[in-house]
């Protein structure tokens, strides 16, 4: 499978190469990925790839850093509302988000299911893999304590853990063959967040 990256105007060596990486990991696995690949992916002089990353474990560390600014800016962290604003704004910042990385960005989200699995088998990857996924945590943290929410990191695990079981489902499992609306994305997780919330709202005793 041919698998060939975009060049950015003013990207960095680096990101280059991590870009390709991260093509390369969702269009061929693990086993596609290697230094020659990621320089004929990116349309490199022969060698570039080793000059920027020198061992497997460190290309791996840095598609991980390019993993998480990207899907940064896929989920729109800098977007997300005030929580004081209410559930509303929330929901809609979230289903929007998740809905990105099933749809456009299905490329991204498979690189991370491959990098997921090398991490259990790479302790020393699967500390870098956490470092970066820490910051979704505690935004999302962040974010349900601003709603009221009554046990903060036991529902941003289950918010996580639903939109990771969905794109999950829809990029790579058994509901691949249809990617949900924004729509009926957003009325899943509403329907979880009010659940979430009705903690907050159910009367004493």
């Amino acid at each position: 499978m041919s698998v060939r990256t975009a060049r950015t105007a003013g990207a960095s060596r680096p990101d280059l190469v991590a870009d390709a990486a991260l093509a390369l990991l969702a269009g061929r696995g693990m086993r596609g990925l290697t230094h020659r690949a990621v320089d004929e992916a990116a349309g490199l002089p022969q060698g570039s790839t080793s000059n920027v990353a020198r061992t497997r474990q460190a290309l791996l560390e840095l598609a991980v850093r390019r993993l998480a600014e990207r899907e940064a800016r896929v989920l729109g962290l800098h977007e997300m509302p005030d929580p004081r604003a209410g559930a509303g704004p929330l929901t809609d910042a979230m289903a929007l988000a998740t809905h990105r990385a099933l749809s456009r960005n299905r490329e991204l989200t498979l690189a991370r299911y491959e990098l997921a699995l090398e991490a259990t088998r790479r302790p020393e990857l699967r500390a870098h893999f956490d470092a970066a996924g820490a910051q979704f945590r505690e935004l999302l943290t962040g974010l349900v304590t601003g709603l009221g929410s009554t046990d903060p990191d036991r529902h941003s695990l289950s918010l996580i853990a639903w939109a990771d079981g969905l794109m999950f489902s829809c990029v790579a499992g058994s509901f691949s063959a249809r990617v949900p609306t924004l729509e009926e994305v957003r009325a899943s997780l509403g329907e979880l967040l009010d659940g979430i919330l009705a903690t907050r709202r159910a009367p004493d005793g």
